[in-house]
């Protein structure tokens, strides 16, 4: 394709005009003297010509080929008016000899005539032979007047024979050249070097080209994250997108010469039906990408989470019932997306079989495999295929049975009968889904043995998932708009359900010793695995989804064959899947009345199996560095706590007991300790010696027999057993230590995740605070530490304004700005019998902990201990108080005093106004 056609072309640029203004000015001026105000005209055609652009995608927001091909429209009216400028009046040549021609061809994405507002532009000038004077003077005259117009040019300068041997030896050089397209120039010469590359670099090397691409699609996708379903995608480079459909077409166009994607459906590679999906999810992309570059004006590929809501807002995605704007913007990008993966399967197992049916030749020609029958289906090369085209119309519950196999058997899915399951997906209705053996079957493959996640997201792709399970239907490519979900609902789901299958299989031991333990305990493994595909299936309906879910498993189990018993452990395990993570990360796990609160709901050692195992996949699912060994501590010492009550079935042992089993814990740990326990032990509250594990009370003892005679004494150091950096304060005590020493850790870049605050008899201050950097990683090197105590030193001592200093801290997640969310406060007086908890939410920032510690001192609070989590952009803080004379919080007034105070601390502007 030469010649871009668009509508109203003039209205983009007027050639003629542009060329008229150029040619008065050099009567008028000469072309020297009147380059100047030749860039001027140029400019000024190139920012016409953007703004009509720009008018037009306002106007046809999801015109993304229009767009796109007008861009590079404009571009090569810009190149042709140059170059003959340059060759008519800078340089002419009046006898030029046969090495004195020189042909413009557009390279990449430029030739294919497709080009965002900001895209590079990349031009092949070739000449017959090495570069005579005058083809250098014109093309460094050209690529002068390219750069004042502020286009960012790549560009090549080669001979034909040049060209051909850097295309042979280079992927990208031939790839580019592949998409070569004339615009300008000696036309003849353009044809020989089209010739010349199809005959001397392009024949015999297909097989070599497809290998080589694919690896070169396989290496992308890893460095983008290996999943099209990652929250902030990347439009051009990601799994997925525009340029996976590129490599569909430069394959195409390698190997059969087609030169239009439409030519691919002539050459058996896509059917008709699957080239208009191409188009479409084409024309979708360029529609997203060309308004990324308008936003940003600059050459942005990646949809940021800022970016979202403006693309979505311009491409007039309104608010649903359950579904944001944004959201509903982005689950059309990821079911794009997904096609895109349809696409490729079916295109490259098609062009598998092409290559596989020339035959073999000579001796081997009568060794070729044979193939077998299994229920009914072919089985030939690894693959099963429906032996006629109307095999699922006579039974649609085949539709679900072939995947059975073919999971069962280690088969692939031949592509002509994905092409059929597609194609006949929509002869699932009610009567199939309530079909016993469809069911049955269902259940095979979400339990399977073998590998369920990718047997799943086939059958996912296929589009019979969401068939049979209409209520999977609708998560179907569903996002979530936030900081914390890495994947789409679906994607996390069979995520989730592939991570069961290999602690079941015990391939996740190492990082998973709780669930590896308990798995193969549990009762139902039909259940666990039903719970853990509908625990997030009632998202984006509105309404807590946890209840929402409950009420789908009631209604789906049954359908799926679980009885009555497993049904009602389903049902609860969707409705609590939250409740086990909340209760780990947010409550204080030494106090006895959360783990009596817990078990209260849990009620059996079996569901408490389950619900660990659910929590840790759910988690673990979510996306990378969600799941650390903080967490997977939490979850195991929640789960051993409650399991020994249930199975004693009884509440803990008396207090002294229970303080005195601890002094006994520390001994065992190290002998050493008996004389710090004999001489020190009484000075510590009995609190303390239920809170705290005896490793660190073995430390947290001789930290404070050596720091007799200190005023301060801060110990930090790296703490394996919870993946954390700890450190311990000794100080004396008085008000507003905490909220110094959490501003002081914040400024050396650590996040706490846990502190716990103690007064001794002699009044003495120990605090040990958990420590990570801002990605969720301990401090270990020297240096850090040495820092780490530094600051808390200078924050004690009054050196530093903390406050400022937060607020002028860069925020660790700056595109955090892109969520609203909405401080809360929850002052609960039941959760504990000694304290009040505490628990805010509100948009995680440097500042937000100190302040919140800040208020809680303001408002004359003691913080026995403090529990930090962070989901994305949201923080959840929760603290264990009373007031100075050590009773809880009753009193209402106060208590709305308190709410008034960490709501305006927890609010963005007060942070500013504050250090104003």
């Amino acid at each position: 394709m030469s010649v871009i056609r668009i509508p109203s072309p003039r209205s983009v640029i007027d050639r003629r005009a542009l060329v008229e203004a150029i040619e008065a000015v050099v009567a008028r001026e000469s072309a020297a003297k009147g380059r100047k105000q030749i860039v001027d005209l140029l400019r000024a055609a190139l920012e016409d010509g953007r703004a009509e652009i720009a008018r037009r995608l306002v106007a046809k927001p999801s015109a993304g080929h229009e767009v796109a091909e007008a861009q590079a429209y404009l571009v090569d009216q810009l190149v042709r008016v140059i170059h003959d400028h340059v060759s008519t009046h800078v340089y002419p040549a009046m006898n030029r000899s046969t090495g004195e021609r020189l042909t413009i061809i557009a390279v990449g994405g430029y030739g294919r005539g497709e080009m965002a507002p900001h895209s590079d532009v990349d031009i092949a000038f070739v000449t017959p032979i090495k570069q005579t004077a005058w083809c250098e003077q014109v093309i460094e005259a050209m690529l002068y007047f390219l750069w004042d117009l502020s286009l960012k040019i790549g560009h090549s300068s080669r001979s034909v024979d040049d060209m051909v041997r850097m295309s042979r030896s280079d992927l990208t050089i031939r790839t580019a050249m592949l998409e070569g397209r004339y615009v300008w120039g000696d036309q003849h010469l353009y044809e020989d070097v089209r010739a010349r590359f199809w005959k001397d670099v392009v024949a015999g090397t297909e097989r070599q080209f497809v290998v080589e691409k694919l690896a070169e699609r396989e290496e992308r996708h890893k460095r983008m994250g290996d999943s099209r379903y990652v929250v902030e995608p990347n439009v051009k480079e990601g799994k997925g997108g525009l340029r996976d459909l590129h490599t569909l077409y430069w394959i195409g166009k390698y190997i059969h010469k087609v030169r239009d994607p439409s030519e691919l459906v002539d050459v058996g590679l896509l059917t008709q039906k699957e080239y208009r999906a191409f188009r479409r999810a084409e024309n979708f992309f360029w529609a997203v990408r060309c308004h990324l570059h308008t936003i940003t004006r600059r050459a942005e590929d990646r949809l940021t989470f800022d970016l979202q809501r403006e693309v979505a807002m311009r491409m007039n995605y309104a608010d649903r019932p359950g579904k944001s704007a944004v959201e509903r913007f982005m689950q059309m990008f990821f079911l794009q997306a997904k096609m895109v993966g349809t696409l490729t399967g079916v295109f490259l197992a098609q062009l598998d079989d092409q290559i596989a049916k020339k035959q073999p030749r000579g001796l081997l020609a009568g060794f070729r495999a044979r193939s077998r029958m299994v229920k009914g289906y072919k089985v030939f090369g690894g693959r099963i295929m429906a032996p006629s085209d109307n095999w699922f119309e006579a039974d649609p519950v085949r539709l679900i049975e072939i995947f059975v196999l073919a999971d069962r058997e280690g088969l692939e899915i031949h592509p002509e009968t994905m092409r059929l399951v597609s194609r006949d997906s929509a002869l699932i209705r009610e009567d199939v889904r309530r079909d016993p053996r469809a069911n049955e079957l269902f259940m095979e493959l979400l339990t399977s043995r073998n590998n369920p996640e990718t047997a799943l997201r086939s059958f996912n792709e296929a589009g019979v998932f969401g068939r049979f399970v209409t209520e999977f239907g609708r998560v179907n490519a569903q996002m979530q708009f936030d900081m914390y979900h890495h994947y789409t609902v679906d994607e996390h789901t069979i995520r989730a359900i592939g991570l069961l299958a290999r602690i079941e299989k015990g391939e996740l031991k190492q990082d998973h010793p709780l669930s590896h333990e308990i798995i193969h305990k549990v009762r139902s493994r039909r259940a666990l695995y039903t719970a853990v595909l509908l625990h997030d299936i009632a998202k984006g309906r509105g309404g807590d989804h946890s209840e929402l879910g409950a009420e789908i498993a009631l209604r789906l189990c049954p359908r799926f064959g679980l009885d009555e018993e497993e049904t009602e452990l389903v049902s609860w395990l969707v409705l609590q899947h939250l409740l086990l993570s909340a209760t780990a990360f947010k409550r204080d796990l030494s106090d006895a009345k959360t783990i009596t609160d817990f078990v209260a709901v849990v009620q059996s050692v079996d569901r408490l199996r389950q619900l660990t195992i659910l929590t840790i996949v759910d988690i673990r699912a979510v996306g990378p560095g969600t799941w650390n060994s903080w967490k997977r501590q939490l979850i195991s010492e929640l789960y051993g706590a409650a399991e020994e009550r249930l199975r004693l079935g009884h509440v803990e042992y008396g207090r002294e007991k229970r303080v005195a089993a601890k002094k006994k814990a520390v001994i065992a740990h190290d002998p050493g300790n008996e004389a710090l326990v004999e001489e020190l032990g009484g000075q510590f509250a009995d609190a303390y010696w239920i809170a705290e594990p005896d490793d660190v009370i073995g430390k947290n003892l001789a930290q404070f027999h050596a720091s007799r005679d200190e005023p301060l004494s801060i110990l930090s150091e790296y703490y394996p057993a919870r993946g954390a950096t700890l450190v311990t304060v000794i100080a004396s005590d008085h008000p507003g230590l905490f909220y110094r020493i959490a501003g002081g850790i914040h400024l050396a870049g650590g996040n706490i995740i846990d502190a716990r605050i103690h007064t001794t008899r002699t009044g003495r201050a120990v605090d040990n605070f958990l420590i990570q950097d801002p990605l969720g990683r301990p401090f270990r090197e020297e240096s850090q530490l040495a820092r780490l105590s530094a600051s808390i030193e200078n924050a004690l001592a009054n050196r530093i304004k903390i406050l400022p200093q937060l607020v002028a801290r860069p925020d660790a997640r700056p595109r955090a700005d892109a969520f609203e969310v909405r401080p809360r406060v929850l002052v609960d007086n039941k959760a504990s019998n000694r304290l009040t908890v505490v628990e805010v939410n509100a948009r995680d920032r440097p500042a937000l902990l100190n302040r919140l510690a800040h208020a809680l001192f303001e408002s004359k609070l003691m913080v026995h201990s403090a529990h930090i989590d962070t989901y994305g952009e949201r923080a959840a803080d929760t603290f264990y108080v009373t007031d100075l004379l050590g009773e809880k919080l009753t009193s209402a007034t106060r208590i709305k005093a308190l709410e008034r105070r960490l709501l305006e601390a927890a609010s963005e502007g007060s942070l500013t106004e504050a250090v104003a």
